[in-house]
């Protein structure tokens, strides 16, 4: 029987000793994950803190700051304004081989605010919110960056880390002047995430658009007594508004064309003299979005004829669509499976569940919060959003990943998904995007080669003899499109 129970207690001692061995070599116990794990307090607080003051594209001043000071805290060294933008920064960190750099987003939505209460409450009525969830965007990526830093200090291993604070997504296009500024020149891989109401990476190509505001210039009159003395810049809006919805019929069924009239005159009784009209034109691919975009001009200027009035064209922004890497995917699919999902206690429970019986749905939607989605095959799009990390991918190899920032089943742009975002259910969703940076940082400075093929699938794909054109021009930002004319 004492032999028995010696065996007994020798074999629970070594299933004892083997599992802190495969806990000790697992890849969820280095110095960066460790430091992550410590920090959760602290990002939580940075996160929340954005998104009490959630602040528009090109004027996110104390949100910019925010980051930037948790990083020149953390011994990165902080270029500001960068690209003639106020807001926009790069952080850099160490020295050498390969540049690896992650982007950091902060701007929020007009029209969203909302509290962190599963019903719609606004706290300040017609405020802005972080409906996007760019407030843990931008977090996600210093923590990572922070992470990072951790570990090649300890490891004393040779590779730099930047973050690249980009402003103004929303619209703004804050990245592609960074590109045309050839501020990503010297980096090799781009780690880049958006929070999501799952866990997955990007193999989608999203659309290339270009942002054109058309503004009419007429003749005011009084509306009742002299019409005839007058030429309505209205009119010429709304012909070039009823010239496009013709033409829909007429284009590929992936494009999109969507529009605001953004002033349209002051009062009934006034002919107007000036009306604007603000157009989203996109596609999956840059030759259709540039005929689209002629097509267009020529209404615009159809219009004008026809209305005996003037209109001038103004590009406000203009992104690419996303070339995919998929040995990028591949790796950051890796990480994303070891980090694991979003798992909520019994508070954010409780929470999600009356998100979701507001949006009549089945709760156990909720299952996909918790769960990493199989990496999927690279497929033509079929319409959707624009995002200038398009532009960042045509110049350097470039990976996105999602992780659930928000609860499913929720849609994008909503007050559930600011709700979500500014509770620790979004600061869950940065700090394991964080390790996925993290992870994914590591086997890149510490495998040349697989940096190697995938810059080798980049040239590839990306083909000869390419040069980068931005959609936007020569433009200056448009530092002014969130403030009000």
């Amino acid at each position: 029987m004492k032999k028995v129970l010696l065996v007994i207690a020798l074999t629970t001692l070594a299933v004892t000793v083997f599992a802190q061995k495969i806990k000790k070599n697992t890849p969820l116990n280095n110095v960066s994950i460790n430091y992550l794990d410590k920090s959760f307090s602290v990002y939580d607080k940075l996160q929340k803190t954005i998104w009490r003051n959630p602040e528009l594209g090109f004027l996110e001043t104390e949100s910019s700051a925010l980051l930037q000071n948790h990083l020149k805290e953390n011994e990165f060294a902080v270029e500001s304004g960068v690209a003639g933008m106020p807001t926009a920064f790069v952080a850099t960190y160490g020295s050498g081989q390969p540049v690896i750099a992650v982007l950091a987003e902060f701007d929020a939505l007009p029209g969203l605010s909302q509290d962190t209460v599963p019903y719609r409450k606004p706290l300040v009525e017609g405020g802005s919110g972080h409906g996007c969830g760019h407030n843990t965007f931008g977090v996600g990526a210093v923590a990572g960056a922070v992470a990072i830093k951790q570990w090649l200090d300890t490891e004393k291993h040779t590779g730099t880390i930047k973050v690249f604070g980009t402003p103004a997504e929303e619209g703004g296009g804050g990245k592609v002047y960074m590109v045309r500024d050839g501020l990503f020149n010297d980096v090799d891989v781009v780690l880049d995430w958006h929070p999501s109401t799952g866990n997955g990476v990007t193999t989608d190509t999203g659309t290339a658009i270009q942002m054109i505001d058309y503004s009419f210039f007429g003749v005011a009159a009084h509306a009742a007594a002299s019409p005839d003395k007058g030429r309505s810049a209205l009119d010429g809006v709304e012909a070039l508004n009823y010239m496009v919805n013709l033409l829909r019929e007429h284009v590929p069924m992936s494009s999109r064309i969507h529009y605001v009239i953004a002033d349209g005159g002051e009062a009934p009784n006034v002919v107007p003299d000036y009306a604007r009209v603000s157009y989203y034109i996109r596609s999956p691919k840059r030759e259709i979005l540039k005929d689209l975009v002629e097509w267009i001009g020529q209404a615009a200027e159809g219009a004008a004829l026809g209305t005996q009035t003037k209109v001038k064209s103004e590009i406000v922004s203009g992104f690419y669509e996303r070339l995919n890497n998929r040995k990028l995917s591949e790796l950051v699919q890796r990480k994303l499976e070891i980090v694991g999902g979003v798992h909520y206690d019994g508070r954010e429970k409780a929470f999600a569940e009356e998100i979701v019986k507001g949006l009549n749905k089945d709760i156990s939607i909720l299952k996909y919060a918790g769960s990493v989605k199989p990496l999927e095959e690279e497929k033509p799009s079929l319409g959707g959003g624009s995002s200038d990390v398009g532009d960042v991918s045509w110049v350097v190899p470039t990976v996105s990943f999602n992780t659930a920032t928000f609860v499913p089943g929720s849609a994008g742009h909503s007050w559930q998904n600011v709700a979500a975002g500014g509770s620790t259910i979004g600061t869950k969703s940065l700090i394991n995007t964080a390790k996925v940076f993290s992870l994914s940082a590591i086997e890149l400075y510490t495998n040349p080669e697989l940096v190697k093929e995938i810059k080798d699938e980049f040239d590839t794909r990306r083909g000869a003899g390419f040069k980068y054109v931005p959609l936007l021009g020569d433009r200056k930002p448009a530092l002014d499109y969130r403030v009000k004319k």
